[in-house]
């Protein structure tokens, strides 16, 4: 069974699951803002190698790849888009942890913080 509130194919982007989606559209509300997107990139860096950054973004740039989940706009930039392809966003809420993941097939290798790939 799929958790996604698009039943769109992997190979086509970035995948947010119906948890991360209901976090997301929970924090653009306390935010009162309906002109941000969820922006994931890759950026060089961390101990692997990349490092990924998730954060809400005003801007849409030149060449974005742009998914809508519901009422939340995910967007990536081309640059970062072939290294995630069919990545899945989801949000947890455990004791243990708190905060979103990213389960990523490009990633050949992580750290132990999962904050950083190869």
């Amino acid at each position: 069974m799929t958790d996604t509130l698009n039943e769109a194919p992997a190979a086509e982007g970035i995948i947010l699951t119906d948890t991360a989606a209901a976090k997301v559209k929970a924090l653009l509300d306390q935010e009162g803002r309906d002109d941000l997107a969820l922006r994931l990139a890759v950026q060089p860096g961390g101990c692997s190698g990349l490092r990924y950054q998730l954060f809400f973004d005003e801007r849409h740039l030149e060449g974005d790849v742009v998914r809508n989940w519901g009422d939340v706009q995910v967007v990536t930039d081309r640059m970062s888009a072939p290294y995630l392809t069919g990545a899945t966003i989801d949000f947890m809420d455990t004791i243990e942890k708190q905060g979103f993941t990213i389960d990523n097939p490009n990633a050949t290798g992580t750290c132990a913080c999962g904050d950083s790939f190869h």
